[in-house]
This record gives C-alpha cells, sequence and structure tokens, in this order.
C-alpha cells in the first residue's frame, strides 16, 4: 500500500466532509488522515486527506470519484507537487520526579514544547514531519505515554501558485 495526500477543495456547506469521507471508504480504501478547516475563501473548505491504495490506479479512481460530488470544487494530489507538509501532536508522558529532566532533555532533542505540566504527566506538542512524531512517540514510549492526539498530514504546495489554480 502506497499513502497519498491529496488536498480536496469543497464548498463550505454542512455534510460536505461526510460526503468526502464515505466515498473513499465505500470504495474500501483506507483513509489514513483526515483534516478539514476554512480557506481564505470563506466559502471554500480544504479537506487534506492521507489515502492508502495499492496502485496509481486505484488513486485515479478515487480522484475521479471525488470529482464527480458537486461540493468538490478542486483536487490536487500533492505527494506529486513540491509540498510543505507538517503533522501536529499532543502527547500526553507520564513524568515522576525521577524521569522528568529525561523527558525535558528528549522534548529539547526533537525541538518541541512543554504546553502543560502536573505533577503527574507532561503534555509535549510537537509539529513536523511524520516520520519526526513517530520518532519522538517511540522515545517517549519508555517513560509511559498516556495519551496522544494528532491531526493527521496538512500541506500546502511551495511556490506562488495556491492548488485552486494548479
Amino acid at each position: 500500500m502506497k499513502k497519498y495526500l491529496l488536498a480536496v477543495l469543497v464548498d463550505n456547506k454542512p455534510g460536505v466532509l461526510t460526503h468526502v469521507s464515505g466515498l473513499i471508504s465505500r470504495r474500501a480504501f483506507n483513509i489514513e488522515s483526515i483534516s478539514a478547516g476554512y480557506t481564505e475563501e470563506p466559502d471554500v473548505t480544504r479537506i487534506n486527506i492521507v489515502v492508502s491504495v495499492e496502485s496509481e490506479g486505484e488513486l485515479d479512481q478515487v480522484i475521479q470519484q471525488l470529482s464527480k460530488l458537486i461540493d468538490v470544487i478542486k483536487i490536487v494530489n500533492l505527494s506529486e507537487e513540491d509540498a510543505i507538509e507538517r503533522e501536529l501532536v499532543l502527547i500526553k508522558v507520564a513524568a515522576t520526579r525521577e524521569t522528568r529532566s529525561d523527558i525535558i532533555n528528549v522534548v529539547n532533542i526533537f525541538r518541541a514544547n512543554i504546553v502543560d505540566v502536573t505533577p503527574e504527566d507532561i503534555v509535549i506538542e510537537l509539529t513536523g514531519a511524520q516520520s519526526k512524531i513517530d520518532a519522538l512517540c517511540e522515545v517517549l514510549q519508555e517513560y509511559g505515554i498516556i495519551e496522544i492526539a494528532r491531526t493527521g498530514a496538512i500541506a500546502l504546495s511551495r511556490g506562488p501558485i495556491p492548488v485552486k489554480k494548479m
């Protein structure tokens, strides 16, 4: 299975995200991550979808099916473009008096941020590539990860041309 990141511009209306994700799941393709938010145009929503497919033929099928939806304005495969891709993660880690300084050292090595501290835990924030986030999670496992929340991938094309004009 290969992962592809699609940027999908849609009309900002109730139910559109459900239609998009439902179409993909009905075709038995796996959505690895999905994030949606408003754009510079208030009537347009951008949906970033990381989808796993067996072949480029299956990817083409996903794109063709999505493009048939009335509310879909534009679809761009950012995996084929020069793009900046990031993900955000919040990680709550168990922190004892004995492990707290080690955890802080790990946070500094990864250039992450501590956003909350209690006597029992530390909440860490990191923005970066999926591989960097995965590496931080792996290192923090030994301290006891209590909870993780990840945004999924978001991306912008590099250069002056926005997705809507690609």
